[in-house]
């Protein structure tokens, strides 16, 4: 952790230990007021169950309008914070080696604002030294499909089922009563992680990792990202040389498009 974020969070935040859970509860209110009426139940059980990334969208979005104009001293000490260079952030990664989690990083601290939606017993919000937290980045694959298989109790695949977007999504889960068959993973960070090695590893997944098999389907997939040849596996890591070899790795275009691509596959 930085020392000058530590030493604004103690600064800024410091005086306002005893407000900070009051606070963010009061938000996570508001975020539930909305979510809990609009949101399925997830993996079979009612909301917050599951809801992790929905829950932190929202009130860290609730969050930001309350920043632009601060009415109470709560609100006005994190406007503060953030005017002098403190970091507010969403973050997600895995959480103690159990599961995947977004937070919210204020400089020095932690603060998990969905801390129910796995054990819905837990308490709602969790603040922590950031160091104390146990949220970790995704190391690589490995962790991922680890973290998978421990949380989702997913069966995890490499993606040849949509070759065009395997150097970014290389993996396809199925977890039955958790999460509907389908590619990993479409967040910034893993998109991210996928690239930074010119997809190295994702091509060594697609080349070894075990086929899904035949009656996987991923329902009504538009007819341009459906493979198309037989050999779905060595289309899915031909994807990733031909990425390579034009500089995708370092094209924005080329991700927002492959972006655009996924998106377009679930609409479906």
């Amino acid at each position: 952790m930085d020392a000058a974020q530590v030493a604004l969070t103690a600064q800024c935040l410091g005086p306002l230990t005893d407000q900070l859970m009051p606070y963010f509860l009061a938000l996570r209110a508001e975020t539930d007021a909305v979510l809990a009426k609009r949101l399925p139940l997830a993996g079979g059980k009612a909301y917050p169950y599951g809801r992790c990334e929905e829950i932190t969208q929202d009130l860290y979005a609730r969050l930001a309008q309350r920043l632009t104009k601060p009415a109470d001293p709560v609100t006005q000490a994190l406007h503060d914070f953030v005017a002098q260079g403190g970091v507010v952030r969403s973050i997600w990664g895995v959480l103690r080696e159990q599961y995947f989690q977004n937070a919210i990083q204020f400089g020095a601290l932690y603060v998990d604002v969905s801390n129910d939606t796995v054990f819905v017993t837990k308490p709602q919000i969790e603040i922590l030294p950031i160091e104390q937290s146990g949220l970790v980045p995704v190391r690589d694959l490995a962790h991922f499909r680890q973290t998978a298989e421990r949380y989702w109790h997913a069966t995890v695949y490499a993606n040849h089922l949509v070759p065009t977007l395997a150097p970014l999504l290389p993996i396809i889960t199925v977890s039955a009563g958790k999460l509907r068959p389908g590619l990993q993973s479409a967040c910034d960070y893993m998109i991210d992680l996928m690239r930074r090695d010119a997809f190295q590893q994702a091509e060594a997944w697609l080349r070894d990792g075990p086929a899904p098999p035949p009656e996987l389907q991923l329902p009504d997939l538009p007819a341009d990202l459906r493979p198309w040849t037989t050999d779905t596996r060595q289309e899915a890591v031909q994807a990733c040389r031909r990425a390579r070899a034009a500089g995708c790795q370092l094209d924005a275009e080329w991700r927002t498009a492959r972006v655009l691509d996924y998106l377009r596959s679930i609409r479906a």
